[in-house]
């Protein structure tokens, strides 16, 4: 078996650093979600809920109209999946319609929508394939406009931003062979040369990159004279002599994405195509990824729609023991799940969405918990569905078509959205970034006590600053309006469901929620943050507060609208209820859990201690490294980059 190539040497300590002088370090404005962690139950600060202006609403929904005639006539979903591309003529509709440029200001040749139209649009798309979801996604989210409307020079909006709205796709190029959500190991080199960049490395997972037209790469720059040096964010031509797109990937799901691996060898970039300052790059992608991790949530939207619809359908049509089938209680368990989950999660989309174009709050978690919480709620809706199904749900949609039934691919669903959990930051490092924002005011006031580093003068002056802070603080955790009967009386108004007692759960909880953060601090100090299984339950409480708080918001929001109301409450109710059991069930495993022996047994079995345990088997795996090499160099194969005319 040929030898994996020789890691970087980058310590825990520097990694963190790295990743530490990435963050945003300033709160831009208010933040709900942040409130919600230090027991602090602002619902004012979501409601009533924002609502789009009335040429907004007038844009988006005509541009709905005909993404719509598009997305039922044009798309043939089954293709995509059979032949694993989505065809030319798809994307040169896509283009003709102006979905490339959906998020660019019309100034540049875009449509200007709103962040609430575009993911409405992303939810539309994705359902009638997850493809083009990505494809669309990954060009506006996070390919190069976004990177550059927020830290761009004028000239290269002027440059790019027409040609990203015409069609020219691009891609977001970060990921490398041995680098995952550890930037720090980063190896692609950018060298300073005169008055451009020579560029060397190999990017891996290029999603748009065998297609792409435009490159975002993400490349370290040495320091040296004249140059801070650092990662920093390039725009690249694709076409850029020095460029190969090695490997078109392929995997169990999205199919038809175009995603592979990117190698640069001595590609020149002009100094003028740098994004934002020398070392400015992670700071850049993480600022992009505020609002462009939107998309995917809105995209679970789109899927727990389609789940709802089909188990629907399917649950009256199929009769077991005399009944349909979604009348029994153990499948119409599921349904409920799948019709209240999908209704808080477009609440929480929408909401999040209002709130960036508002630009009055800083929704830097509420964006995360929305990533975390749809790609985890859209992957269990998904797996209900397949299991609502029965041996349907696992047969493809072209052998159901085959022998005569209607084509439902809920097994392709499945796959679909697995990655969903993986893209742009997998569930345990969300966990892990939406941790450290919801406890940066406890390191704020008390980080040097517990950092070792820290001299014992900075400790004493650390020590005083985060007495007179949790002397404030911990005394506003004992009581408030949720102990209150009759707190939050609007959200139960005559002939509703009480959504007033869930939000009176959700101030309470919240409470509870930061005095536990405390307790944990308290206890492990500086080694909270290894504390991985106890920071992932408290934010997996935040994210079903927030959940909670937006169902409830939302629903009192369609009551006043006219706009199903009383159903839109029977959905509310029947979510926070659903919420408070998982809830409560995370509390308890905050303190009687399995952390600590789980830890000595995955010592053991890494240690070899248990290979025993494997005997009895034969591994079908092929030979080969476990992480390809990635050494810089000429290219040894050919060039896979496939542009679209």
């Amino acid at each position: 078996m040929t030898a994996s190539p020789p890691k970087p040497a980058v310590t825990a300590r520097e990694a963190r650093q790295v990743a530490e002088a990435a963050r945003e370090q300033d709160w831009r404005g208010p933040s709900f979600a942040k409130e919600l962690f230090l027991g602090r139950f602002r619902l004012d600060l979501i409601h009533p809920h924002p609502v789009p202006g009335d040429d907004a609403v007038r844009r988006g929904e005509q541009f709905l109209a005909k993404l719509r005639d598009f997305c039922e006539d044009e798309v043939d979903s089954a293709r995509i999946e059979r032949e694993a591309r989505i065809p030319d003529e798809t994307v040169t509709r896509l283009r003709e319609l102006g979905a490339f440029g959906m998020k660019i200001d019309t100034r540049y040749g875009g449509l200007g929508l709103t962040q609430v139209y575009y993911n409405k649009a992303l939810a539309l798309v994705g359902s009638a394939n997850p493809a083009i979801g990505a494809l669309l996604s990954a060009h506006q989210s996070i390919g190069v406009p976004q990177p550059l409307k927020l830290f761009g020079t004028q000239e290269q909006r002027d440059r790019y931003l027409p040609r990203c709205a015409r069609g020219d796709i691009s891609a977001f190029l970060l990921t490398e062979p041995d680098v995952g959500s550890d930037p720090a190991r980063l190896a692609t080199a950018a060298v300073p040369d005169g008055e451009d960049y020579v560029l060397d490395g190999v990017k891996l997972w290029t999603t748009n990159g065998v297609v792409a037209d435009l490159l975002v790469v993400m490349a370290r720059v040495p320091a040296g004279e004249g140059h801070p040096g650092g990662i920093t964010a390039f725009v690249v031509e694709a076409d850029s002599e020095g460029i190969t797109v090695e490997h078109r990937n392929a995997f169990m799901g999205l199919r038809g994405i175009e995603n592979g691996v990117t190698r640069f060898h001595g590609v020149r970039v002009p100094a003028a195509n740098r994004i934002g300052p020398e070392g400015a790059g992670l700071k850049i992608a993480l600022t992009t990824l505020n609002t462009g991790r939107l998309s995917l949530p809105a995209m679970c939207v789109g899927a727990g729609k389609w789940c709802l619809k089909i188990a629907r359908e399917w649950s009256g049509a199929r009769e077991q023991w005399g009944r349909p089938v979604g009348r029994h209680e153990a499948v119409g368990g599921k349904i409920a799940f799948i019709a209240a989950t999908t209704f808080a999660l477009e609440a929480v989309v929408d909401l999040s969405s209002q709130l960036a174009d508002d630009h009055r709050n800083d929704i830097r978690i509420e964006a995360a918990l929305a990533k975390l919480y749809g790609s985890e709620m859209a992957w269990r809706m998904a797996d209900d569905l397949v299991q609502i199904r029965g041996g349907r749900g696992f047969e493809t949609a072209e052998s159901l078509a085959a022998r005569g039934e209607r084509a439902v691919p809920a097994e392709q669903l499945l796959r679909d959205l697995r990655i969903n959990r993986i893209f742009e930051g997998s569930t345990e490092i969300m966990h892990l970034l939406i941790a450290r924002e919801a406890v940066d005011a406890h390191l704020s006031v008390a980080g040097d006590l517990i950092d070792p580093d820290t001299s014992l003068q900075d400790k004493a002056r650390a020590g005083a600053r985060a007495g007179g802070f949790y002397a404030r603080w911990l005394p506003k955790l004992v009581t408030g309006p949720g102990q209150l009967p009759t707190s939050y009386a609007a959200f139960h108004p005559t002939g509703h469901a009480d959504l007033a007692g869930h939000l009176r759960y959700v101030e309470r909880t919240s409470r509870r929620l930061a005095r536990s953060v405390f307790y944990g601090m308290s206890r492990w100090q500086g080694r909270l943050e290894t504390k991985q299984g106890f920071l992932g339950r408290i934010v997996d409480i935040g994210a079903e507060l927030f959940a909670m708080s937006a169902a409830c918001v939302r629903a009192e929001h369609l009551r006043q609208r006219g706009d199903h109301g009383r159903e839109a409450y029977q959905l509310a109710d029947a979510f926070c209820r659903q919420a408070r059991v998982r809830a409560d069930e995370l509390f308890g495993r905050l303190w009687t859990n399995a952390d600590a022996s789980d830890r000595t047994l995955v010592a053991a079995v890494l240690d070899g201690s248990h290979t025993w345990l494997e005997h009895g088997i034969v591994d079908p795996s092929g030979d080969g490294p476990w992480i390809a090499d990635a050494t810089p160099g000429p290219t040894a194969g050919p060039d896979r980059h496939r542009p679209v005319p």
